[in-house]
């Protein structure tokens, strides 16, 4: 069965930074491209990083430059950290495949507010 974990999250203040983390379980996460995507209350899912096979990243432009997508394949984790954080950025973060063709996790809150 194939389960994906997020952790990492929490209540930062703007301007601070969190690492959040995606462990798997039934899958390599190796093998596909992987993405961090983002859901605020009352909007669409939004995917805001990836990484593909073969290690080349992509953001959009609202987080290009505070946002960096890494996986550590030895750990079957892939992570994100995100610096100079907005209260814009607050929302649920999930990662899952890019496109998005497993269950997704439960997600991760990260807030941020002063």
């Amino acid at each position: 069965q194939v389960q994906l974990v997020e952790s990492g999250g929490g209540l930062v203040q703007p301007g601070g930074s969190l690492r959040l983390s995606c462990a798997a379980s039934g899958i390599s996460l190796s093998i596909d491209a992987m993405g961090w995507y983002r859901q605020a209350p009352g909007q669409q899912r939004e995917l805001v990083a990836t990484i593909t096979h073969g290690n080349s990243t992509n953001y959009p432009d609202s987080v290009k430059g505070r946002f960096t997508i890494s996986r550590d394949n030895a750990k079957n984790t892939v992570y994100l950290q995100m610096n100079s954080l907005k209260p814009e950025d607050t929302a649920v973060y999930y990662c899952n495949t890019v496109p998005p063709f497993r269950s997704w996790g439960q997600g991760t809150q990260v807030t941020v507010s002063s």
